[in-house]
């Protein structure tokens, strides 16, 4: 397999079209399915920064504009930011109609063309998940540069203390068993934390952790930019808003019938499916149903068609 250089290579490699840009996002070439999605994490962004109607919020690693498009209407600024040329166009497009969007083109580990302190609030979903540490580390440290002191920030990197989690860095390992050890990683494969590290390293960049959700295959961290603000009071706020950003048991439940489903062929493709059928479970049925059925579609050559009683209208 060829492995690119860099992230920005990679990246937009991986989004030379806009189908390609949204597969690369959700694994999926549905814009109903981005905006489904888009909407079910920008709930949990704004629960967890608590977003305000004058708020200047930046996004790292921004994608298609999956999540500011649903923030967007809500704040007075949304700056995506990526590294990726490509995906920044696709964004571009899917935004158009916000006059209060600004898109940023990321060239080092940092945010150098942004000022010092323009923001209140940033996050970063799903992204930091495909950095180095040594990357993911510069990005915090940077946002204590460009975030308000006492502005809140809130992302997420895969979770080694979980046992989903843990499954999840198995499937990865496989790959590698019989890998020559000089050659390059891919720089986009998923990589993984826990607790204590993202602790140390908000701890590090400057900032005071609020709260930690870790019972799941994620760590959702949300944090205070020093020099400002009041902690006691956002530790309250958040720990009463923790259903609301916090994933689930059903979510993490799901999670493990798809990785089990999709890789490592522990549940039979049809009965995992099955276990997506009824809504009334929970608004994570609908979400991993569409994920499912996307995955599956990519697949058919091999997997063969899908039961078209487990496809809901």
């Amino acid at each position: 397999m060829l492995h690119l250089p860099n992230y920005k290579t990679t990246w937009d490699a991986k989004s030379t079209t806009p189908v390609h840009a949204m597969l690369s996002v959700d694994g999926s070439a549905s814009e109903e399915r981005t905006r489904m999605t888009g909407a079910y994490t920008a709930r949990q962004v704004r629960a967890a920064l608590d977003l305000k109607a004058t708020d200047r919020v930046l996004d790292l690693g921004c994608g298609v504009g999956r999540i500011g498009r649903e923030l967007a209407p809500h704040i007075a600024h949304w700056e995506g930011c990526d590294i990726s040329a490509n995906m920044l166009k696709v964004a571009r497009d899917r935004l158009a109609g916000f006059a209060n969007v600004g898109l940023t083109e990321l060239t080092r580990s940092n945010f150098k063309p942004l000022p010092d302190a323009s923001f209140d609030k940033a996050y970063c979903i799903a992204v930091f998940i495909h950095m180095d540490k040594e990357d993911f580390y510069l990005y915090l440290e940077d946002w204590a540069r460009v975030v308000k002191p006492g502005g809140l920030v809130f992302f997420d990197t895969w979770n080694l203390a979980h046992p989903s989690g843990w499954r999840r860095f198995a499937v990865e390992l496989n790959p590698f068993r019989d890998v020559e050890p000089s050659e390059r990683k891919d720089v986009a494969r998923n990589q993984f934390s826990h607790p204590e590290e993202v602790r140390a390293f908000l701890d590090h960049a400057g900032f005071d952790v609020v709260d930690m959700f870790s019972d799941s295959p994620w760590v959702q961290a949300v944090a205070m930019r020093r020099g400002g603000g009041d902690l006691a009071v956002e530790r309250r706020r958040v720990a009463a808003a923790k259903e609301r950003i916090a994933y689930s048991p059903l979510w993490t439940e799901l999670f493990d019938n798809l990785i089990a489903s999709q890789i490592n062929g522990t549940l039979p493709l049809a009965d995992a499916l099955a276990t997506m059928q009824d809504d009334s479970r929970g608004e994570e049925v609908p979400l991993f149903r569409s994920a499912f059925i996307e995955v599956w579609r990519h697949n058919e050559s091999a997997w063969g068609p899908i039961p078209p009683h487990l496809v809901k209208p």
